[in-house]
């Protein structure tokens, strides 16, 4: 059995100071999801988790959201022997381009790097949606949500870590005066 934490950490994918998320939540502790991403030898472990746990579930099509989810639909869509789609955001809403067809029924897995409040994964799986898409279920390497999200579709998470997250204006790290790193940026 794989230790999740003791990879993550040997890898130097948590990363400890003060951090705007994705989502523009704060928090004290942020993975990094390119450690895991530029080895494929141990992105491949999870992909492989994912596409075991829904083996029995028939899907036809994994989708993921650019820009980790894309890296994730194409490895577990290349272990369940299925395509592989990718949802792009444009004008602040996650879109099947680039000449993506979903057919009325297609049961879709929505894959993604690491969930926070959910916001990329469950909009790739609405857009899926709204182009005939059943949606059997999302999956993430990482379930880093301190509390439970309440998702319209089941989700399955490779590893879940409890770590805080707080809005800008409640942060004990604001009020501390912490410098705040943004992830992405020249920063980190």
């Amino acid at each position: 059995m794989i230790n999740y934490r003791n990879l993550l950490d040997d890898l130097g994918a948590v990363k400890k100071g003060h951090f705007e998320l994705t989502s523009g939540l704060h928090s004290e502790y942020y993975i990094e999801k390119f450690r895991l991403l530029e080895k494929p030898e141990i992105s491949t472990l999870f992909c492989k988790d994912i596409a075991d746990h829904f083996n029995n579930e028939n899907i036809e099509t994994v989708a993921g959201p650019t820009t980790g989810g894309i890296i994730i639909a194409y490895d577990v869509a290349n272990y369940i022997k299925k395509r592989a789609i990718y949802a792009e955001k444009v004008d602040g809403k996650r879109v099947f381009r680039r000449d993506f067809k979903i057919t009325k029924g297609e049961r879709i897995l929505v894959v993604d790097d690491i969930l926070t409040t959910g916001g990329s994964i469950v909009e790739t799986a609405q857009s899926a949606e709204e182009k005939g898409g059943i949606i059997v279920g999302l999956a993430v390497f990482i379930n880093r949500s301190s509390e439970s999200i309440r998702l319209p579709y089941p989700l399955y998470s490779v590893y879940s870590i409890d770590i805080e997250k707080y809005a800008k204006e409640d942060c004990p790290l604001c009020r501390r005066n912490i410098p705040l790193t943004i992830p992405g940026s020249k920063n980190l």
